[in-house]
């Protein structure tokens, strides 16, 4: 093999270096042996610039592909399940190298081929970029995987492989390459198509005689798309390999490297795509002054979305709607018309971009989200117009326009005004002396109970009308006098989870343009720099914590109980905090401890109840209540049990148990060691519940059935003569620290097993965290963290995490780690300087690994963070529910004849148009007249005054009443919402909000002067995108 220079030669070398530890010794012993499959390229006209990479012609006479053999006797279903896993692996790659020749050999190869030239060069070769290069990383890829299947019978290993063919930098280089050029590709296929008929002549040709039809399109997306399948693949497999196997650790650090490669490669193609829809926004708008600002570094987009703008009439029905593109970034809202989406023919090969023309944008600031109900409260001093149309007849005063859709919430109103006068009608029925036909008292409280399930019907109708309308509040030009005129846009999002998604990242867009915010956090290596508001966590308040008198006590513990509050509204839930209290413990000396309560349900903590303690609060655990499969291991389960509780351990060396049912805050049990020696640390697992002891004692507590934990049931575990510090809970096990060592204590036979985890005996470990298959522990001195393995309590990796903070104060050097925290893809490191230091680690099953850049927060602390909680909480599945009732107050569904095409209304936008008083729509929607109480959906209710104005927004179900209503509905306009269909429920989705909170003595911000920075114990609240 002849290498073209020695500058090529180096490339290689170093190339060789960034991968795995033995690439550069296999790569010079085939330099050596003159490799027949390394071939030094010709140079011609269509060469790429591809510096430092091999072309690697495979053939399949020596290099087959990989085929698994037959199955051998004697397998366990374990092995089984991997063998199927295999092959699906080896299908997978066969199947995608497969395709990556498709595009060389079937599109680039003739193209370059043609004569005369359907392209020219300069054109094919970006089009093309990258994709040799890939096709010869997973050639090789695929002669590695071959034979590690033809020995698989023998050594079922497969993960290091991936290890050392995806953990190249190379490969990283190539699939970015290809990433960030993928957008601009099909833009050139999309312009060739237009303006070259002989191209798109001869896409559709090759997409006519493929037997797949697959479009060119649709073979180049593979590559982006190749990381999340091996991850797939990778992770079936990891859960069908039992702990102790060898292919274990190497699986879940295979995890970790090709999480870390598509994260990358996925935020490249999320910046990529972002820069191109500003640049494609930036050349539609006529403002160059926007126009250069759109184009500037400056400029970040958050989100942008196609939604559809709905303008409604007087009684609610729809006037027009069209659809919209809507741009959301860090400082302003931008809404723009969709003029163009190019030829039907063009768009079924490539995704062809629409062309923009701005309709208004409007500064971030004064953009506001209103719901249903919530017109009253906006500001008296200026004019609303509804979609930027005022109403007849010139009363479009303040206050004067409710907001669409029209009338809705004043029908309510006017339903509950009726209900009143009717109750007040029936109590006088009631005191009539003689006896008429249809009016008696049944009939009277007949029309109650009507009245009050349309009062029901129509408050689900603005719950759902919320659930896929996002209503915004803009400013528009003044009027004549100078009053500020504000229009109200609404939009149909396509789904709840696009209307949560706008308003939550509205509310987190105007909180990183506060001055704690810009900057909030600051990175060493980046000299200065600072990230992109969206990329770090965004630092939300701050608050006081312990009454004046217990100032001087130190924090000590914090935890979340989640409790889901099903009066919170829909935005609400899209902006507050995790929903649930948050318990706060302090303590003096050893008799003086306190705990604060604080509610999560706003944006801003709220303290609710301060309880007194006899003794000082060393550690607090929340232990929610067992599940029936729990309660299988140690007895019966118990429905009546007594639900989620908290367990605070004293200085005392008692353990009080309290019910979290609400915030009273009732201790429920009392448990008390021997020794009376405090406790340190609590942790439970399963119907366990450990009590770590300052002699270097584990008490060890069990409970049935759901009932409380016995005391006569409790063993001890002596660890050894050192207090036990932390307590990390496991599937089937009990981490413990004991000075410089950790021992595993088996759940139910507490058998021990000891290994120590730092060098000096002096050292202890004061703090453990745990996700996937490692645990990162602190100790009590240095500025060092270390990672160990879970199975194999195998040491993996130490940072040092005094670098970033040095970077703001190079004299400290007394550093040392306070507390740990892993949430949401980050490892939080809390240090005595009150200083707080974020670290990327893989989210999924792997290794978590220090996987990139550490961050400093500089909204900081003026003490050691004592404390670093994680708060999180699913919001309600009623909330992300789709509805059949979409469409204002003339809208709803509810035949007899239900069929399951409400199914398919979970993908369709929320928006529908009825004519003549039938619904279009593919069958989503239904009507009928209204002919007797019986067809109205929901169990009767009383016509008692205190239930009369108590309407439930729960699930309706239906039932027969007595009597009848005539002529009730003789509007043909009139729509009833009838009962969702059962298959709703199968469709689950999932939205979880987080926070973090630290706590700790003041708070300043770094690099800024100091202007008396308080000393008071301090929450910092940092909030965390919504996650789907």
């Amino acid at each position: 093999m002849r290498l073209g220079g020695r500058h090529q030669v180096h490339q290689l070398m170093r190339a060789a270096r960034s991968g795995t530890k033995d690439g550069l010794e296999k790569t010079r012993i085939a330099v050596m042996r003159r490799v027949s499959f390394l071939h030094k390229k010709e140079h011609s006209d269509d060469t790429e610039d591809d510096t430092g990479y091999l072309d690697v012609m495979v053939s399949e006479a020596k290099h087959p592909p990989a085929q698994l053999g037959p199955m051998p006797d004697g397998l366990s279903s374990q092995q089984i399940v991997r063998r199927h896993i295999l092959s699906s692996i080896v299908q997978s790659e066969k199947s995608y190298l497969y395709s990556l020749k498709r595009i060389l050999q079937e599109y680039q190869r003739p193209l370059i081929e043609a004569e005369p030239r359907i392209l020219s060069i300069r054109k094919i070769r970006p089009i093309f970029f990258r994709l040799r290069e890939i096709t010869q990383c997973h050639s090789m890829f695929q002669i590695a995987l071959a034979s590690r299947v033809a020995e698989w019978d023998t050594s079922e290993k497969i993960g290091d492989l991936f290890v050392a063919s995806f953990s190249k930098s190379m490969v990283l280089d190539v699939y970015s390459d290809y990433v960030n050029n993928f957008t601009n590709a099909m833009a050139l296929i999309k312009k060739a198509c237009m303006s070259k008929p002989a191209f798109l002549e001869f896409l559709k040709k090759k997409q006519a005689s493929s037997v797949d039809r697959i479009t060119l399109y649709g073979l180049m997306v593979k590559p982006i798309q190749r990381f999340p399948q091996f991850i797939l693949l990778l992770q079936d497999m990891l859960k069908n390999t039992p702990a102790g196997h060898v292919d274990r650790l190497p699986l879940q650090l295979a995890l970790t490297e090709l999480e870390t490669l598509a994260e990358k490669l996925n935020e490249q193609k999320r910046v990529a795509d972002q820069i191109t829809e500003t640049q494609q926004l930036a050349r539609c708008v006529s403002d160059r002054t926007l126009s250069k600002l759109l184009n500037s570094e400056q400029s970040s987009l958050i989100l942008c979305e196609t939604l559809i703008e709905t303008v409604y009439g007087e009684r609610g029905q729809v006037l027009k709607s069209k659809e919209r593109k809507v741009f959301l970034f860090g400082d302003m809202l931008i809404c723009a018309n969709i003029n163009v989406k190019g030829p039907p023919d063009i768009s079924s090969l490539v995704p062809v971009g629409p062309k923009y023309t701005m309709k208004w944008r409007s500064p971030l600031s004064q953009v506001q989200v209103v719901e249903v109900g919530q017109e009253g409260s906006q500001s008296k001093d200026a004019l609303y117009q509804l979609g930027g149309i005022k109403r007849p007849g010139g009363s479009s005063g303040a206050g004067s326009i409710i907001l669409g859709p029209p009338r809705l919430y004043q029908e309510l109103q006017e339903l509950q005004h009726d209900l009143s006068v009717v109750e007040q009608v029936t109590l006088l029925v009631g005191t009539l002396q003689g006896t008429y036909q249809n009016l008696n008292t049944t009939l009277a409280q007949d029309w109650c109970l009507a009245l009050q399930r349309l009062i029901r019907i129509k408050e689900d109708q603005i719950q759902s009308a919320n659930k896929c309308r996002l209503r915004l509040q803009v400013p528009g030009r003044p009027d004549k006098s100078g009053r500020p005129v504000s229009f109200t846009v609404v939009f149909n999002t396509p789904s709840p989870l696009s209307k949560i998604s706008w308003v939550n990242r509205l509310h987190l867009a105007k909180i990183a343009l506060r001055e704690e915010n810009t900057p909030g956090w600051l990175s060493a290596e980046d000299d200065g720099k600072t990230k992109a508001p969206f990329c770090c966590p965004l630092f939300g308040c701050r608050m006081p914590v312990l009454s004046s008198e217990a100032q001087e006590w130190k924090l000590e513990a914090a935890l979340h109980i989640p409790v889901q509050c099903a009066l919170l509204g829909f935005s609400a839930a899209s902006t507050s905090l995790p929903q649930g209290y948050l318990w706060v413990a302090a303590g003096g000396d050893s008799t003086q401890g306190q705990v604060d309560i604080f509610s999560l349900n706003r944006p801003t903590p709220r303290p609710v109840k301060t309880v007194q303690m006899g003794s000082r609060v060393w550690c607090l655990e929340y232990v929610p209540e067992p599940t029936p499969s729990e309660d299988n291991e140690t007895g019966p389960y118990n429905p009546t049990g007594v639900g989620n509780t908290i367990c605070a351990g004293l200085d005392d060396g008692s353990i009080q148990v309290y019910g979290s049912m609400d915030t009273a805050a009732q201790c429920l049990l009392t448990l008390r060691n021997p020794e009376g020696c405090p406790v340190l640390c609590l942790k439970h697992s399963g119907n366990f519940l450990f009590a770590g002891l300052r002699v270097g004692t584990l008490m060890v507590y069990k409970r049935h059935g759901g009932e409380l934990w016995n005391p006569d049931t409790c063993r001890k575990v002596k660890v050894g003569p050192d207090p036990v510090r932390t307590l990390l809970a496991l599937e089937d096990s009990v981490w413990t620290s004991c000075a410089n060592t950790v021992t595993v204590v088996q759940r139910s036979s507490l058998s021990t097993q000891r290994f120590e985890v730092h060098q000096e005996p002096m050292v202890s470990v004061a703090h453990m965290v745990r996700a996937g298959g490692g645990v990162w522990m602190a100790f009590s001195e240095g500025s060092s963290i270390r990672l160990y393995h879970t199975e194999t309590l195998e040491h993996l990796q130490e940072i040092n995490v005094s670098t970033p903070s040095s970077f703001h104060n190079p004299s400290q050097k007394s550093l040392r780690v306070t507390s740990l925290l892993i949430c949401q893809g980050l490892l939080w490191v809390g240090t005595s300087q009150g200083i707080i230091i974020t670290l990327p680690v893989p989210k999924l099953e792997g290794i978590p690994k220090i996987t990139g850049k550490g961050m400093m927060s500089l909204n900081a602390h003026c003490g050691p963070v004592d404390f670093l909680v994680a708060i999180s909480s699913t919001l309600s599945p009623n909330l992300l529910k789709r509805d059949s009732v979409v469409e204002g107050p003339d809208s709803a569904c509810g035949a007899e004849d239900r069929s399951d095409s409400s199914q398919e209304s979970l993908q369709q936008p929320c928006i529908s148009t009825h004519v003549d008083g039938k619904a279009k729509g593919r069958g989503v929607l239904l009507q009928y007249r209204l002919r007797s109480t019986s067809l109205l959906p929901g169990r009767p209710l009383t016509a008692r005054g205190d239930e009369a104005s108590n309407s439930s927004l729960e699930s309706l179900e239906h039932s027969m009443e007595d009597g009848s209503i005539y002529e009730l509905s003789d509007d043909p306009d009139m729509w009833v919402k009838g009962r969702p269909c059962e298959r709703d429920g199968a469709r689950r989705d999932r939205v979880t909000s987080v926070a973090v909170i630290s706590g700790a003595r003041g708070f300043r911000r770094l690099r800024e002067a100091s202007q008396g920075a308080s000393t008071e114990n301090t929450l910092l609240i940092w909030q965390l995108p919504l996650t789907v």
